[in-house]
C-alpha cells in the first residue's frame, strides 16, 4: 500500500492566501508521492462553534474550498471527520494513556489560561474539555489511518509532537500497535505576510480572502501597508510588505521587472496594488467559479464526503481492531 499523507482543516470560514500557500497548495501537492487523506475537522470545530447552523455552513464552505483549490477526490480520499465513528472511539483509548501534564503544555490551552489570568479571571474560565482534549482528538485523526506524514505549519508543529508522544506511550504499554508519524514543515512558507506586515491571520483581520467578492478583495489589497516613499524614489523590495505578497503571484519575468523598478525608482505603490488585485483575480478565477458552483450544490458535496468517509473507514477499521485487541477490549 502507498504511504499515507494526512491533512485536516478546521472549518473556520473563507480561506485567505496565507492558508493557500502555507497549507492547501503544499498539502495537495503531496498526492504526487502519497495516498492523500484530507478531512473537514468538524468535530474539532464544535469546541469554538457550537451553533449547529453556523457549523453546517462552515463545513460546506471548507469542503468547497478544498475542491475548488485543486483537490481531486478521485486521486485522494476526502471526507468529513464526523462520518468516521472510529475516531471518537480511538480518542478514548488514547486519552486513557495520555498524561494530563502533556495536555497542560498544549499551546491552545496554555494561551487560553494566560488570557484569563491576565484579565484577572479564573484560569479555566470558559475553557471546555473539548479544547483541553483537542490534541488527543487530533492524535486519533492522525494515528487511525497509519499516517506516514502530516504536513503542518510551523505553529502546528507541537500537535505532531504530541501525536508522536501519544503513539509511543501506547506502543510502550501494549507493544508496537500504532505507526509513529512524521511532520512535514515547509519553512519557506510558514509565515505569509498579512496586509499590515504581521503574519496573515484571521485573528488579526489582515487577510486577503480568496473567495471574497471582487470589491471586498480590492479593498483589502488597497489597505496593504506601505511606507511614504514617492513613486520616483528607490525602494527596498526585501523589506517591503507589498512586494512580498506580489511575489507569490507574479511570473519570474514580471517579478524581476518589478524588483528592478523598486531598486531604481519609478514604481508607485498604488500602481502595484492595482496590478496585484488584477493578478489575483486571474490567478484564482477558475477556483472562484468552481467554489460558487459547489456551494450551490450541497447534495453533491455530501455525496463526495460520504464516499470518502467509507474509503477512510476501510483504512481505519483494521487499525482500531489492533488497538482494541492490544487494550484487551476485543480478544
Amino acid at each position: 500500500m502507498a504511504k499515507i499523507s494526512l491533512t485536516g482543516i478546521k472549518p473556520t470560514g473563507n480561506p485567505h492566501i496565507g492558508n493557500y500557500f502555507g497549507m492547501y497548495k503544499p498539502a495537495i501537492a503531496l498526492t504526487e508521492k502519497y495516498l492523500g487523506l484530507y478531512f473537514v475537522a468538524d468535530l474539532h470545530a464544535i469546541t469554538t462553534t457550537p451553533d449547529r447552523h453556523e457549523l453546517q455552513d462552515l463545513i460546506y464552505e471548507v469542503a468547497a474550498c478544498w475542491l475548488a483549490l485543486g483537490l481531486d477526490p478521485e486521486k485522494s480520499i476526502f471526507f468529513r471527520q464526523s462520518d468516521v465513528p472510529e475516531i471518537p472511539e480511538l480518542t478514548w483509548y488514547l486519552s486513557c494513556l495520555t498524561p494530563k501534564g502533556l495536555m497542560n503544555r498544549a499551546h491552545a490551552y496554555k494561551a487560553a489560561v494566560e488570557t484569563n489570568t491576565s484579565s484577572d479571571r479564573d484560569p479555566d474560565d470558559g475553557i471546555n474539555m473539548g479544547l483541553y482534549n483537542y490534541p488527543v482528538l487530533m492524535a486519533a485523526d492522525i494515528l487511525l489511518y497509519n499516517s506516514d506524514v502530516v504536513p503542518v505549519g510551523l505553529d502546528q508543529k507541537q500537535h505532531i509532537e504530541i501525536a508522536r508522544d501519544i503513539a509511543q506511550n501506547f506502543n510502550r504499554q501494549y507493544g508496537k500497535t500504532l505507526k509513529v508519524p512524521e511532520g512535514v514543515i515547509d519553512e519557506a512558507m510558514h509565515s505569509i505576510p498579512g496586509i499590515d506586515g504581521r503574519k496573515m491571520s484571521k485573528s488579526y483581520g489582515n487577510t486577503l480572502p480568496i473567495f471574497a467578492s471582487d470589491n471586498a478583495l480590492r479593498k483589502q489589497v488597497m489597505r496593504i501597508v506601505t511606507d511614504s516613499r514617492r513613486p520616483e524614489e528607490p525602494k527596498d523590495p526585501d523589506s517591503d510588505n507589498l512586494y512580498q505578497i506580489f511575489r507569490l503571484f507574479a511570473t519570474p519575468e514580471r517579478l524581476a521587472e518589478v524588483r528592478e523598478a523598486y531598486l531604481r525608482g519609478g514604481l508607485g505603490y498604488a500602481v502595484l496594488k492595482e496590478e496585484l488585485y488584477e493578478t489575483m483575480l486571474v490567478y484564482f478565477g477558475p477556483a472562484r467559479e468552481t467554489y460558487n458552483a459547489l456551494m450551490a450544490d450541497r447534495p453533491h458535496l455530501d455525496r463526495l464526503l460520504k464516499a470518502g468517509a467509507e474509503k477512510a473507514r476501510a483504512i481505519g477499521k483494521p487499525v482500531l481492531a489492533r488497538v482494541r485487541k492490544a487494550a484487551g477490549i476485543d480478544i
